[in-house]
């Protein structure tokens, strides 16, 4: 009789742990995280993707590295989406709009590469407000 009282104890305590156990291995994940860099230098990036990653990167409150908009600006280019370049100096310019050091620091280093590309800053499109 105790052996019986005591298994209907043990065993839906052991059930709830071993749920748990399930749970917590199928939320973990092998894949190593990829930078934002490198997502935006694969050659195999196609137009949903970038646009995916962009307001991923955008919908935080910083403003990205001018290596990522560098990369960025590339992977536009590869896939020949000018209206996406566009949008991708408009959120910088609006990012770092609140600081000018910011924002003159980010062209600063990204100058070359828009000169590459044949890019203009929002300000030379008329769209600065």
């Amino acid at each position: 009789m105790l052996r019986c009282v005591a298994s209907r104890l043990v065993v839906p305590s052991m059930r709830g742990a071993a749920s748990m156990l399930g749970v917590t291995s199928r939320m973990m994940s092998s894949k190593p995280k990829e930078s934002d860099e490198a997502f935006d230098n694969r050659p195999d990036l196609d137009a949903w993707e970038l646009r995916k990653g962009l307001n991923e990167i955008y919908g935080h409150d910083l403003v990205p590295e001018p290596k990522i908009i560098i990369a960025m600006l590339h992977a536009c280019r590869r896939l020949n989406d000018f209206p996406m370049t566009v949008r991708v100096l408009e959120a910088v310019y609006d990012k770092g709009a609140g600081s000018n050091e910011i924002y003159n620091y980010i062209l600063g280093e990204i100058k070359p590469t828009m000169e590459e590309l044949g890019l203009s800053t929002p300000e030379e499109l008329g769209l600065a407000k």
